[in-house]
């Protein structure tokens, strides 16, 4: 088994170039793309948002943020599988996409609506206003 999951932690993502093709083409691979790629091909993103995050790991290895279910509910499909750790998202209203990475990679996509992008981005907006010096600072 540990073996296993040392062989999972040791992926290797494709070239950038490839990313970029998939980002392109809409292919948007868990665990294959990386920030970078959508900054190349899409721009800056409109919203980013930075936060520890418990996440369900699902079977296929994507990992839904616990703040995309709702509370006291579990996604379909989940076996009973938690990961925590520092979730980046990028809100791309204009490609009506919610993006999640962790360690640089791709774990968590949705396609919204460009008003539903916007709605989470002003909640990140409003929650970080109200961040202490603290939260924003890296522990050494």
């Amino acid at each position: 088994m540990l073996l296993l999951l040392v062989l999972a932690g040791c992926q290797s993502m494709p070239p950038l170039g490839e990313q970029e093709r998939l980002v392109e083409s809409k292919q948007l691979t868990i665990q294959q793309i990386s920030p970078k790629a959508f900054v190349n091909v899409w721009g800056k993103p409109i919203y980013h948002h930075s936060e520890f995050t418990q996440f369900f790991v699902m079977p296929d290895k994507s990992m839904i943020p616990r703040s995309r279910v709702p509370i006291g509910e579990a996604p379909e499909g989940w076996e009973a599988s938690f990961e925590s750790g520092e979730g980046v998202f990028l809100g791309y209203p204009e490609q009506g996409w919610l993006l999640v990475f962790v360690d640089d990679r791709l774990v968590y996509r949705e396609e919204l609506k460009a008003d539903k992008v916007h709605a989470l981005g002003k909640t990140w907006q409003f929650e970080d206003r109200f961040k202490t010096s603290l939260e924003g600072v890296p522990l050494r």
